[in-house]
């Protein structure tokens, strides 16, 4: 029975062993991971692309190169009118006469002429908004895999940054366990002194 006894001691020790080791091992990932001064002087040319593409990404960069695109793909927008206000229009209907089956008729000849004259202005548009459209569609997926790419690789532990910080959390519980050690051995009686009566 005592066999079996130390055997499972022994291996509930192995087990605690593996278990600070992987407990280690972990907090050197975490602390690698958010340790970003060591990384910056490991490689500081990746890290500023890291810093750039994480800025580029946060003040909508992406959303402006497409608007970009786009517009030198169809060209610019025209602004939307200001000076074209309802007194204006009163102005212009006024100007056409007084007869008003007159005036419609013309408002609809002139619009009927510029449906006309804008339908292949509006074919074309329709093209390049289509054409604006699947490129945009095509390269949504390419730029949200490179944010995720980016995040990764911000997070990444290098690995000479682990084993420094695994290093860094062996020694301090190398340092913890010689000082606990110390003082379970400062509670000790020493040796010739006699115990208290009573104790």
């Amino acid at each position: 029975m005592g066999t079996r006894t130390d055997a499972a001691l022994e291996a509930l020790v192995a087990a605690r062993a593996d278990f600070d080791t992987e407990v280690d091992r972990l907090e050197a990932a975490g602390r690698a991971a958010v340790d970003v001064p060591a990384k910056v002087r490991a490689n500081p040319a990746k890290a500023a692309g890291v810093a750039a593409g994480g800025a580029f990404l946060a003040v909508g960069g992406p959303k402006r190169v497409f608007r970009r695109a786009r517009r030198a793909i169809t060209g610019k927008e025209e602004e939307l009118p200001s000076e074209l206000l309802p007194k204006d229009i009163e102005k212009a209907l006024k100007g056409m006469g007084t007869d008003g089956r007159k005036v419609r008729g013309t408002l609809e000849r002139e619009f009927a002429k510029y449906l006309e004259e804008r339908k292949k202005e509006r074919a074309r548009e329709g093209v390049v908004a289509g054409v604006t459209g699947l490129l945009v569609t095509a390269l949504r997926p390419i730029a949200t895999k490179g944010g995720k790419q980016l995040a990764e690789r911000m997070l990444d532990p290098n690995q000479p940054a682990f084993n420094e910080q695994l290093e860094k959390i062996r020694q301090r519980r190398r340092d913890a366990s010689a000082t606990g050690d110390a003082a379970v051995e400062g509670k000790k009686p020493t040796e010739g002194k006699k115990p208290t009566p009573g104790a």
